[in-house]
This record gives C-alpha cells, structure tokens and sequence, in this order.
C-alpha cells in the first residue's frame, strides 16, 4: 500500500475568542409521545444504580474535569465543569443503558456543561479506560445488541437513510455552507473562519476528483449523492455523471441546483440502491457512504465496486475510520449514534476497508488522513446550528431535537480531536493496476 502525505496545511494563530453560541435551553417539557425514553429514565434496580454511582464517579474524579453533583460541592481541580442537576436520574439512566442513557440524559436537559466539546472530549480520549477491565469483559451484560430491523438490506438501508437525510432540507441549510456539503472540508489552515467553509469544501471535492482521474469525458459513477455539489464540479470538468441515492429530499434539490448551474444533460440522479446499479464506468467516487452500508455487507460494497469499474479505472473513497480493535469492540453494540442520528451505521477501520477490498479484488494504493480538519469542519456547522436554534425551531424541531443535534455535532467532534475518529480520502484499484492506471 502507498501512503501519501495529505496537503499541507498551516496551523494560524487562533483568533480573538467570539462569543459563543448559547445551547439550547433544557426542555421545559418533555413530549413523551415523541421522546418516550427521554421523557421517563428507565426502570433500574437500586443495587445497579448504586453500583453505577460507584463507577462513574470513580471515574470521573480520575479525569481532568470538575464535577456538580447536585447541590454537592464541585469535586476536581481542572477542566470542564459537568454539571448534574438530577443525579439520580443521571446514575439511573447509565446503570440501565450505558451511554445511551448519557446522551439521553442529556437530551432531557438532566446534565449540562458551558463547554460541551471539552467535556466530550475529555470522555472520548479516556474512553477504554472509563469501565474498569474485569466489568468490559461483561460488557454483553449491559451493552445493547443492535435491532434486527437495522440491517441494511435494500429494504432497511432506505429506511435508515430516510430517518436522517430525509428531516428536511431546510434543516441542513440552515448550517451547513453555500455548497450544501455534509462531509469533512480540506482547510488551508486552521482554525477557519465560516467564510472559508465552501472553499475548503471545494478543496476537498477536486482532491477526490483529482485522485479519481476525474476530467473531460469520464464516465462517473458517484455512490452517494448528497446535495449534488461533487456532481455539479465533475460536471464542470467534462464528466458525464450517473449519481445514486437513497434519499428522496436529496434528490429533489440536487436535480434543481444542477438544473440551475446547466448540468442537467451531463448528470443523471437516480433514487437507487447501490446494488443495484448497472453498468460500467471510468472512475467511481463515494464521499462518506461506507459507513450507512453496515459490516454485513462490507463485501457486497467493495465486490460491487469492482463490478461497476472499467479495467484500469480507478475508485475514489472518503471515509470516516476508528481504530480496528475498537471497531470489533463495538460492531455489535447499540449505541445513542444508531438510536437517535445514524441507524444501521457502523465506522470501519482501514484495516477492515483494506481486508474487504482485497477479498474483492481491488487494493488500497492510496491512503490520506485528515481527521483534524473534521473536528474544525463539525465545530463550524456545531457553530451555526446553536446560532440557529430559532429558526430550527421554526421548522417544527422542538427543543429535545435541538439539544439531540448540539450533543450528536459536539460529540462527533470530540471524536474527532480525540483522535478516536479519522477521516480518509483512498484510492482504490483492480489488483494488478498500478497507481496511474496501467498494467503492473
């Protein structure tokens, strides 16, 4: 495998602090129609209460942060302050649920903090090391398996696709850029400014492109189509495009911006499985998709891959990645991610991406990292979400939901400059193709 440095980018001097965003308040009301594991914390025995109790708070008091249990005084000496206004509720939830009942209790406004992405990010850099080792070899007692239901057969994919992407179109333009773009920007330097979003964006998407061998007359098959923006400048280039989705709301507003820039001739967006796509083509490229298709079917994506690409031509993936021995850790479990934002989802490592692809006949040639980038991508759409808040609820997301996205941004983030997450741009290719596209 060739492992190429990702572009330089300068680290700027941080700028004067702005204010920050104010979160959402605690809901004064939880609808238990709509959030019915919010509104009620689970049933639990004293005795694993107390023992959770026990744990977390062994716990937390090893971490660099501050901890308000109650009207208890304030225990540690640095970092964020965690604030539990309803300890019982707090302890309760995570005996029952682990961290789904963390979120959850967030969620219904029972735990706050003023720095949120610190406080997550303490978290997720300690994470093994929270549960004491002897308790994570139980941890099939307390960690949910994921729901049948959840699988992503060609059935199911459309349901959990339509569950997130499908919220409405309005929402996501309401904090992310011009470009309409869900998936990590490529920055100059960091940290950036919100003007400089689209064209980091953009910086991004001709990378992926470029490393495809995107340019007049190929024939593209993009995997995943978002809002239409690697579409539109593929386009821009010559390419004739065929883009697959999932997603109904997508589709719609992708097949008018492309009308819009005069594309429509050159790029045809299907509402299709990628399954059961058919043809063959020069390159394909998939920003951010492998991670909705689920380990099952891990060989199905790649042996497809293979399938759609001409010899020789070359298969463009971007892809969040954590490392391999968390991922089998965790490959089974239900956890808050799948409940509330990304059903059926599973991140894999490089290691379980190379192993799929090399059972499918294809190799990893290319492999760049830049997980910084979408720690500084997620905190500007965290950003402009908070910022937001009214407007979101204009469009009928009551505050459950708004503190629900503040948690699922924060916490992607904190991933992110944990180093829990990555986020990778790789080049793939037929076995005996080499890196520009010609016989080995």
């Amino acid at each position: 495998m060739k492992t190429s440095a990702p572009d330089r980018t300068e680290t700027a001097p941080a700028p004067a602090p702005a204010p920050a965003p104010t979160p959402t308040p605690a809901p004064a009301r939880v609808d238990a129609a709509t959030w019915p594991d919010v509104a009620r914390a689970p049933r639990a025995s004293a005795a694993r209460t107390a023992l959770t109790r026990l744990l977390v708070r062994r716990a937390l008091a090893s971490l660099p942060l501050r901890v308000a249990l109650g009207d208890a005084p304030v225990t540690g000496t640095e970092g964020p302050l965690l604030r539990v206004h309803d300890p019982d509720a707090f302890f309760r939830r995570i005996g029952a649920d682990g961290l789904i009942g963390f979120g959850e209790s967030y969620m219904a406004g029972e735990w706050d903090t003023d720095e949120l992405v610190a406080a997550l990010t303490v978290l997720a850099s300690h994470l093994t090391a929270l549960v004491p080792r002897p308790l994570q070899r139980l941890r099939g007692a307390w960690a949910h398996r994921r729901p049948h239901g959840q699988r992503n057969t060609p059935e199911g994919a459309r349901d959990n696709i339509h569950r997130h992407y499908d919220l409405s179109n309005d929402l996501f333009a309401l904090f992310l850029d011009r470009t309409m773009t869900y998936s990590s920007a490529l920055f100059r330097k960091r940290p950036a400014a919100w003007s400089e979003l689209a064209g980091a964006q953009h910086r991004k998407i001709d990378r992926l492109l470029d490393l495809a061998g995107v340019g007049e007359g190929t024939r593209l098959l993009e995997i995943g189509t978002g809002w239409g923006e690697l579409a539109l400048r593929a386009a821009a280039r010559g390419a004739r495009v065929v883009s697959v989705t999932l997603s109904q709301e997508q589709r719609a507003l992708a097949m008018a911006r492309l009308a819009e820039a005069g594309y429509a001739d050159r790029v045809s967006v299907e509402l299709c499985d990628y399954r059961e796509v058919t043809g063959v083509h020069d390159a394909v490229v998939s920003v951010e998709m492998i991670e909705a298709v689920g380990a099952d079917y891990w060989p199905v994506y790649f042996e497809t891959l293979r399938r759609l690409v001409a010899p020789g031509g070359r298969i463009a993936l971007q892809a969040i990645t954590m490392p391999h021995d968390r991922m089998r850790a965790t490959r089974t479990t239900y956890t808050w991610i799948h409940k509330y934002i990304f059903p059926g989802g599973l991140i894999p490592s490089v290691r379980a991406v190379e192993e799929c692809a090399a059972g499918a006949g294809l190799r990893v040639q290319g492999n760049d990292g830049f997980g910084g980038h979408y720690a500084e991508t997620l905190r500007l759409w965290r950003e402009r979400f908070t910022e937001q808040h009214a407007a979101v609820g204009a469009l009928g997301f009551d505050a459950v939901f708004r503190r629900m996205w503040e948690f699922y941004l924060a916490y992607s983030e904190a991933g992110f400059r944990a180093g829990y997450l990555d986020v990778r741009q790789l080049l793939l290719t037929s076995a005996g193709t080499s890196q520009d596209g010609g016989p080995r």
